[in-house]
């Protein structure tokens, strides 16, 4: 068995727009949809979720705010799962919440 990294990536997006009631709902969404995956023993970390916020080092010590301000897309958060093969992997993305938000799963090997 192989393991898989699922990023998770989002247009910007203001949660604070949303009642309680909604990201209870949401939370519950990405709560169900993981815990489908943990219940078939695939889950290897169940990852953070990241602030949108942070600094990002180039080379030669190039520091500037980030993460990835040239795009409008931001890697909320990820999981480390376990498929056999890529194609797995990324059935087990299917269903992200991410996706009805008009984000995206981004599927990587992970080297052991």
């Amino acid at each position: 068995m192989k393991e898989f990294a699922l990023l998770f990536r989002q247009p910007a997006f203001d949660y604070g727009s949303l009642s309680d009631n909604e990201v209870e709902a949401l939370r519950r969404k990405w709560a169900d949809w993981a815990g489908a995956i943990a219940a078939e023993g695939r889950l290897v970390d169940g990852g953070v979720r990241l602030d949108p916020t942070g600094k990002v080092l180039r080379t030669g010590g190039l520091v500037t705010d980030g993460p990835f301000v040239e795009i409008r897309e931001i890697l909320g958060s990820f999981v480390v799962i376990r498929a056999e093969s890529m194609d797995e992997a990324v059935t087990f993305a299917h269903g992200c919440p991410a996706l009805e938000r008009g984000g995206s799963v981004e599927v990587r090997p992970v080297f052991n």
